[in-house]
């Protein structure tokens, strides 16, 4: 495993091991030693991933504290646009966004620190993307920010949008939680 500074202090795009042969490849996705070792947060409170069409838009969400989490994110199939952004007070970097394109044909992730706000779109049907979290899921801190409302151009006019995601509030309106 090999990581690489994205702009953000603390999220790292994660070159995975991968090892190929004739029958076609393997790729390990967590090592928590590896992961300690390059300052990362254990990652083993959950394991879940998601299945997108085209035009999906899932963002920008994170969880507030005491349920604030760090993730690792990749793509196993097709292709996303990942996008993060923090929401750190006192980071250098607060309210600054970074992207990553993620393909199934690639063995890289994104690594998440606490205070970052997550979101993708799927540029291909089927995009399948896999979470692991350091803390299970608390729906009571469940959070986000409205997609279209801290600066980045998403490459599409009307992406399709949960509810959900549609009702977050925007960048300007949201008092971060995060030191």
């Amino acid at each position: 495993m090999r990581t690489e500074a994205l702009g953000l202090p603390g999220c790292s795009l994660v070159h995975l091991d991968r090892f190929e042969d004739e029958r076609g490849c393997f790729v390990k996705t967590y090592q928590r030693l590896a992961f300690e070792a390059a300052g990362m947060e254990p990652l083993e409170g959950e394991t879940f991933y998601t299945v997108s069409h085209q035009g999906v838009l899932r963002g920008m969400h994170f969880q507030t504290p005491p349920s604030d989490l760090a993730k690792l994110v990749h793509c196993l199939a097709g292709r996303v646009l990942d996008v993060i952004l923090d929401l750190r007070r006192s980071s250098p970097t607060y309210m600054q966004h970074r992207t990553v394109l993620l393909d199934g044909t690639q063995s890289t992730a994104v690594y998440l620190p606490h205070g970052i706000a997550h979101g993708f779109l799927a540029l291909s049907d089927g995009a399948t993307m896999a979470y692991q979290v350091s803390k299970p899921y608390n729906p009571s801190h469940d959070a986000g920010i409205r997609w279209d409302s801290f600066g980045f151009d998403w490459p599409i006019a009307q992406p399709l949008l949960s509810e959900r995601d549609q009702r977050h509030p925007a960048l300007a309106d949201f008092d971060s939680p995060f030191a």
